[in-house]
């Protein structure tokens, strides 16, 4: 079983009095650094330029600075601005500035892992991923609960990089609710997986693959809409309350069969190998470095995508379907 920490095995002392710099102030940039602030710590917002972000930061209590003045005195350096500007912003703005020996923290292994970022020998790295989107990682936090969370070493020169991980996801609120130890490999490996074969990937595939079978034998799109992509709510809030069982048990006995006799015959040992093809890719650094190319092309692989779906008869069903759900009465 995973080791688990909760708020009363965490010592926060570890990161008082020590200056934290967060680079980024988005999704997961604005909910760190308010939590944290929040929680007694000494929080400076560093960006690189005066745009939204910035008026954005001001407008929560933060003087933020430029992140080369962020990272000069910071004790503690947290890197949440988007992965592929990661690299950039480490060699630009953060290592010809940075004090000697200052932590380096993430929220995702991905630069740590594939050696886009070589952090220095003698810096504490670790991470901290929480397992929600940022504004959720506030709310809970406003609430007086939290959300889980990853914690994961990648280099311990102090001896307490654990517990200055630990330290900070528990002024995040992520102990309130339990903060599971891993490496970066398995927390990079396991969310790219899991974004590719089912959560993003998977399941955008899985519903225009079933909307498109319907409608090619002639059922309806509309109602071809609300089988396989609207309902399909109701049963992931199932299983996100209680898990599979549940999710079985809440449905009909006629849904229960099918889907147990059907489900194996569509996701078969083909699918699982393809899965398996997926995650050798991601673990021999192949994906990452067909990713690294398609963003310094300007992404046109994704935007092509984008475009096609937007405008596919399953997107064009579905803006007329959400009127009829959202109306407002």
């Amino acid at each position: 079983m995973a080791k688990m920490y909760r708020d009363e095995n965490v010592d926060i002392s570890y990161v008082k009095n020590k200056k934290i710099a967060i680079l980024g102030y988005g999704s997961q940039g604005r909910a760190w650094a308010l939590n944290l602030r929040d929680s007694g710590l000494d929080v400076v917002v560093g960006l690189e330029r005066q745009g939204e972000s910035w008026k954005k930061a001001e407008e929560d209590g933060f003087k933020p600075v430029h992140t080369r003045d962020a990272v000069k005195d910071a004790d503690i350096i947290v890197f949440l601005v988007p992965d592929m500007v990661q690299k950039s912003l480490w060699l630009n703005s953060v290592k010809p500035y940075m004090k000697k020996s200052a932590d380096m923290v993430f929220a995702h292994g991905f630069n740590i892992h594939y050696k886009l970022i070589e952090p220095p020998k003698d810096s504490d790295v670790y991470m901290i991923a929480p397992k929600a989107p940022g504004p959720m990682v506030r709310k809970a936090f406003e609430s007086g609960y939290g959300v889980p969370a990853l914690v994961a070493v990648y280099q311990d020169v102090s001896g307490y990089a654990m517990k200055k991980a630990l330290a900070i996801a528990k002024g995040l609120g992520c102990t309130r609710a339990g903060v599971i130890e891993t490496t970066f490999a398995e927390e990079t490996e396991t969310d790219l997986f899991g974004e590719q074969v089912i959560l993003v990937g998977g399941i955008t595939e899985l519903i225009k693959a079933s909307f498109e079978t319907l409608v090619k034998n002639g059922y309806q799109p509309e109602v071809a809409y609300f089988e396989v992509l609207n309902e399909l709510k109701l049963i992931v809030d199932l299983i996100y309350e209680g898990g599979l069982v549940h999710m079985l048990k809440a449905v009909s006995d006629t849904a229960k069969y099918g889907g147990i006799t059907v489900g194996k015959m569509v996701i078969d040992d083909h699918v699982k190998a393809n899965m398996v093809k997926a995650l050798e890719r991601i673990k021999n650094g192949e994906f990452a470095k067909e990713w690294i190319e398609e963003y310094e092309r300007g992404m046109p692989t994704v935007r092509r995508e984008l475009e096609e779906l937007r405008n596919s008869l399953i997107e064009r069903v579905g803006d007329e379907i959400r009127k009829m759900i959202f109306k407002k009465v």
